[in-house]
């Protein structure tokens, strides 16, 4: 296997120095780790370029990360170049040779003379061409006007990729010719300064891996609002980094050892694959912060914000089949709504306002029905309208027709009637390339109907979250079947699943466990394979038969979070196979509040989801309750008569009072006296998204 703990793309150019403020046909560069980009890097010239990689080499090696760095140009030649300049098959030859004869600044460089003197050599006719100088150069046409070339127009890797542009043309759209000329000595020095290997010419076994890779063979346009270098180097680093070290290594067994290759050639749906998926979490990304001990729900609510994110795959969706889906991006409308002017009524249109008093006007023979193109009014004539149609050119007011008498080829109505009165305006409801759905909404039938009206086909988004649910323990067994002595039955896993499915995402039914801990171990591989997040209940303490708790400190993954709740309390949190686990209390009472209170917006987030916070409200108590400091208390409770009442029992162990509930009572941590009147917060189980 094949691993880089950063990755690094840049953009290269064969210009000269762009400036201070960022732009196209620039050096770009991006940094990515775990699937997780940094911000893009304008680079204004190759000397700026060339001082930032060697900074950030050295700083990751200093760290002890290992680096593949991409560029978009050729590493060689097609074949016989080489050694027909330099006597060698050697691409590192040829690298060398350049670095010796190109000379360089921010303001200049002699690509285009040394271009001129390797076709000098060749009988001056060719390999290279294109002059970008306004001065005429030696043996470098401007053209292809008696051009010649002993050598071929395309490496092998070129003839395969698509809309690729010969190395020997050194300008014009497309060319990479400059680029290469003027990136190739970089590249030796860098080899020679980190001891690097350069693919596909040496084994991969070095600290420092450079790379041929051309964001074209994968990308299409760029995002809406950035600069396409700036966006191809982030999403290019991006895809890389998400690689498993399999694939990787897949992508780079190639054998090419004088031309070279790009990366992904032959390998373009992994790689648009990879693309799609989102960073992956972290081992230590539950980890306590040193010191934390006993943690207040709304810290513990802050730090699963902080450090989760999307984990399931992006995919292109029609928006008739994205209900339940989340947006990726946000979505800019194609088209206004409504797209024209339209009447809101049955009724008659004509253009301007009329004051107090009765008007006469007279009526065109056309009427505008919905779906008609629109028509030219005559001035001074009104127009039969019907809901809905466009308004004609000249209409700007509608008169209802209930209020209009008709006779005689003309129109009587009473004003005053106002100007626009019961009309539409084109881009009311929402403008022509406005935001209309923001990125980490979750698309329903409102929704839906609001990006067909737009003119929006599909869209880029999350797919369902796949939600694993185990119960553990060696009392429990299914429901309706034999309990013996000591057993339950299984209330937790029905619970949890139904939630799963009501808060929009896919439940997996994983069955349950006994207290053994190599089945435990098999069941959470399984949950692994087939979700992208597991739900447990029960075994998540710290006793001898907390087998969850255990075999997620095994596998070096694990916190215990002790949160001051009621109930609740133990939460464990930790990665099994690269899922997250949620390990819930194995009461059924403690199992729902932290499903609802924690492990909800934790599966919105992980579904790609804004951070969910459920809508409460203050309402009036009719119970009283003396509450001591220290924990918040999740009470079952139900509306009634303009009051919040609450169940009976505080017990953790009755599950009725789940079923007669429809809410819950938020107290504080602080203490409090509460009576009848008191001012409470109250949370229907709706906010949490539980019908």
């Amino acid at each position: 296997m094949t691993f880089f703990d950063t990755i690094v793309m840049v953009d290269w150019s064969g210009g000269n120095d762009t400036g201070k403020s960022p732009r196209k046909d620039a050096i770009w560069a991006c940094v990515a780790r775990d699937g997780r980009t940094e911000a893009p890097i304008y680079l204004r010239n190759r000397k700026l370029a060339e001082d930032w990689l060697e900074d950030l080499l050295a700083a990751e090696l200093a760290a002890g990360r290992r680096v593949l760095a991409g560029f978009d140009f050729p590493f060689g030649y097609p074949k016989g170049f080489a050694r027909a300049l330099t006597g060698k098959d050697d691409p590192f030859a040829l690298w060398e040779w350049l670095e010796q004869r190109i000379e360089d600044t921010p303001q200049a460089n002699n690509r285009f003379d040394l271009a001129g003197e390797i076709n000098r050599q060749f009988g001056g006719h060719g390999p290279f061409w294109f002059n970008g100088l306004k001065r005429e150069i030696d043996y470098l046409p401007r053209g292809k006007q008696g051009y010649q070339n002993r050598f071929r127009g395309k490496r092998a890797a070129e003839e395969q990729a698509r809309g690729a542009f010969t190395c020997w043309q050194l300008g014009g759209t497309g060319a990479v010719g400059s680029q290469v000329l003027m990136g190739l000595p970089v590249l030796a020095r860098l080899r020679r300064k980190f001891d690097a290997a350069a693919w596909p010419f040496e084994p991969l076994n070095k600290p420092v891996a450079l790379v041929e890779i051309w964001p074209s063979l994968t990308l299409d346009d760029a995002s809406e609002g950035m600069i396409k270098d700036a966006w191809q180097v982030r999403e290019v680093a991006r895809m890389v980094s998400a690689l498993d070290p399999t694939e990787l290594g897949d992508v780079l067994d190639v054998s090419a050892p004088e031309e070279g290759w790009i990366f992904g050639l032959g390998h373009e749906d992994l790689l648009r694959q990879a693309a799609s998926r989102p960073p992956r979490l972290t081992n230590d990304c539950f980890a306590l912060p040193p010191g934390v001990n006993w943690t207040p729900v709304k810290d513990a609510l802050a730090m699963l914000e902080q450090r989760l994110s999307p984990v399931t795959k992006i995919v292109k969706v029609p928006v008739t089949d994205a209900a339940g889906y989340v947006l990726t991006e946000n979505v800019l409308a194609e088209r206004a709504n409504p797209p024209l002017p339209n009447t809101a009524v049955d009724g008659y249109g004509f253009a301007g306002g009329r004051d107090a008093g009765v008007h006469h006007l007279p009526l065109a023979e056309a009427r505008a029905a919905a779906g008609d193109m629109p028509v030219n009014l005559p001035e001074g004539t009104a127009i039969r309208v019907l809901t809905g149609a466009a308004l004609p050119s000249g209409v700007d007011t509608v008169v209802l027709q209930e209020d209009v008498t008709v006779n005689g080829g003309q129109i009587a109505f009473r004003g005053p009637v106002r100007l626009g009165a019961n009309t539409r305006q084109a881009g009311e409801d929402v403008e022509q390339g406005a935001c209309a759905l923001s990125k980490g909404t979750r698309v329903g039938p409102a929704e839906a109907a609001l990006l067909a009206a737009v003119g929006v086909k599909r869209v880029s988004a999350y797919e369902p979250l796949r939600v694993a649910v185990l119960s553990t323990g060696e009392e429990l067994v299914e429901a309706g079947d034999f309990a013996g002595p000591g057993q339950i039955y299984d209330a937790n896993r029905p619970m949890l699943l139904e939630m799963v499915r009501q808060m929009g995402h896919l439940p997996v039914d994983i069955g349950r466990v006994p207290d053994d801990r190599e089945r435990l171990r098999n069941r959470l591989n399984e949950a692994a394979e087939q979700a992208d997040l597991i739900l447990t209940s029960g075994g998540a303490s710290a006793g001898d038969e907390d087998h969850v708790s255990a075999l997620l400190t095994e596998a070096g993954a694990m916190s215990l979070w002790r949160i001051a709740v009621k109930p609740g309390r133990p939460l464990a949190l930790g990665m099994w196979s690269g899922a997250p686990v949620f390990g819930l209390p194995g009461n059924p009472v403690a199992a729902m509040v932290c499903a609802l209170i924690f492990a909800r917006p934790a599966m919105a987030r992980l579904a790609g989801q804004n951070w969910l916070e459920p809508q409460g409200f203050d309402v009036p108590a009719a119970f009283t309750k003396h509450k001591k400091a220290g924990r918040s208390e999740f009470l079952r409770a139900r509306m009634r008569d303009g009051r919040v009442e609450i169940f009976a029992s505080e017990g953790s162990g009755r599950i009725s009072g789940l079923s007669w509930a429809d809410g819950l009572v938020e107290l504080p941590p602080e203490a409090a006296e509460i009576k009848p009147g008191s001012m409470v917060r109250y949370i229907p189980f709706s906010s949490f998204g539980l019908r």
